[in-house]
């Protein structure tokens, strides 16, 4: 069964509504908020709560940030074409796969982070 991750990409499900940013905001980076998400960090198997990310829409789509504790950073675009996120910038690509009926999980170097995410099938064209 093939299944997309779709293009509406966490937004329902951390939204108050889905006419809102990712995070309850508006978009506008003043107003952002981060949420936190589990990681396993620098090739270590165990996830904790440990992340966070935020995210800003702009005139080349959403961003998000992905925030470590130590002040590093991942940022990722998120997609219309099915694969869900990509990086935005950096040398590592974002492998990603779906682990759960909500959630993928974002690969960038060694490090993994698990984010909330709407899941469907692919639509024919």
């Amino acid at each position: 069964m093939f299944t997309r991750i779709s293009s509406a990409i966490l937004i329902c499900l951390l939204a108050t509504g889905c006419g809102e940013g990712l995070n309850g905001t508006d978009g506008d980076p003043s107003n952002q908020k981060q949420t936190k998400v589990a990681c396993a960090l620098d090739g270590t198997d165990d996830f904790k709560p440990q992340c966070s990310f935020d995210e800003v829409a702009g005139d080349k789509g959403t961003i998000l940030t992905l925030h470590e504790p130590d002040g590093g950073f991942h940022r990722l675009r998120i997609t219309r074409d099915g694969r869900g996120v990509v990086a935005a910038d950096g040398a590592a690509p974002a492998i990603v796969k779906v682990v759960g009926d909500h959630q993928i999980e974002v690969t960038i170097d060694n490090s993994r982070y698990r984010l909330p995410a709407t899941i469907g099938p692919v639509r024919a064209k």
